[in-house]
């Protein structure tokens, strides 16, 4: 039988992880599981996606999980970093979901 080679389910494209041949990044998949979805619900939330895609992406994070983690600390915090429209236009509105935000966590 001839041997087959691994696929490949995630793609590092732009500075960032990718679902290879998607446009669906691999935070969405993490984020999802970290929330304890089963990947039969992960599927459902992400129709582009296949079982085995899920279950490959599951595997990746699985395997890498100190550096994806840390990976996804930085985008965070670059976004939290970021200016949002809503600070400057409803000052207000922006701490009370800042506030409810921190609640959450």
């Amino acid at each position: 039988m001839p041997v087959v080679a691994p696929k490949s389910y995630v793609e590092h494209r732009s500075d960032a992880y990718w679902v290879a041949g998607t446009r669906i990044s691999l935070d969405s998949v993490v984020y999802a599981f970290r929330k304890e979805l089963s990947p039969e619900s992960i599927v459902q939330s992400f129709p582009l996606l296949t079982l085995e895609q899920v279950y490959g992406l599951i595997a990746f994070y699985l395997a890498n999980r100190p550096e994806i983690d840390a990976y996804l600390a930085d985008e965070e915090a670059a976004f939290d970093a970021m200016p949002q429209p809503l600070q400057i236009t409803d000052p207000a509105l922006y701490n009370k979901l800042m506030a409810a935000k921190a609640a959450r966590q």
